[in-house]
């Protein structure tokens, strides 16, 4: 999996029409940890990393070289569920159930990354991912590249303006009909959306053109 991601990287970084030495990574939800992992490779040099509500490591075990994962339904003791039967996967990404092992080393990481965090996220410990993420690179002199925005009343998936926002959606039908949380307010999780896409694309051109 290791060797795909910087393939991949190596590959854009080549292409005539773009910039080699000014690639930004951008991870939304278990994409978080994939970019981090990416940046703390030897060898891959991003720019800056962009991290939107997600979990610093992987609850399961990464089981091969291909980076395949273990099922994720396998093990549900994090799963917890409201009054109406829908689960939120919330726990499962909570840094205190992740063991180190499965932890991006972030504490390698050398370039900037902003955290997007939605304070009312069911989906993912986003908020406390954030703290764990600037921790690590504090531990190494790094928490000048850590900058953070929180967003009250968002939920999961802060994504570019107008993007029509679910609290809750089907997630799967079998082996049994689920509806998964993700959290959000209609007018606080709109606005954060318009917020965080402007100071995304202000931290892109500071960090990508600057």
């Amino acid at each position: 999996f290791a060797v795909r991601q910087q393939s991949a990287f190596c590959l854009l970084q080549d292409h005539p029409q773009v910039c080699g030495d000014r690639i930004g990574v951008i991870g939304l939800s278990f994409g978080v940890f994939l970019a981090l992992r990416l940046a703390s490779q030897t060898g891959i040099n991003p720019t800056c990393v962009i991290c939107v509500n997600g979990p610093m490591g992987s609850y399961n075990k990464l089981a091969d070289a291909d980076g395949r994962s273990e099922a994720f339904d396998g093990d549900q003791k994090h799963w917890t569920y409201d009054e109406q039967g829908y689960v939120s996967f919330r726990e499962i990404s909570s840094p205190a159930n992740i063991l180190p092992e499965n932890n991006a080393k972030v504490e390698d990481v050398d370039c900037p990354i902003l955290y997007i965090a939605g304070e009312d996220d069911l989906s993912c410990a986003s908020t406390d991912n954030a703290n764990k993420i600037e921790e690590a690179l504090r531990s190494v002199g790094r928490e000048h590249l850590f900058s953070r925005l929180s967003y009250p009343g968002a939920g999961h998936l802060i994504e570019p303006p107008y993007t029509p926002n679910a609290r809750a959606s089907l997630w799967s039908i079998k082996p049994k009909k689920l509806i998964t949380l993700w959290g959000g307010h209609p007018s606080t999780h709109a606005a954060a959306q318009e917020d965080a896409w402007k100071k995304m694309l202000d931290y892109m051109e500071s960090h990508l053109r600057g």
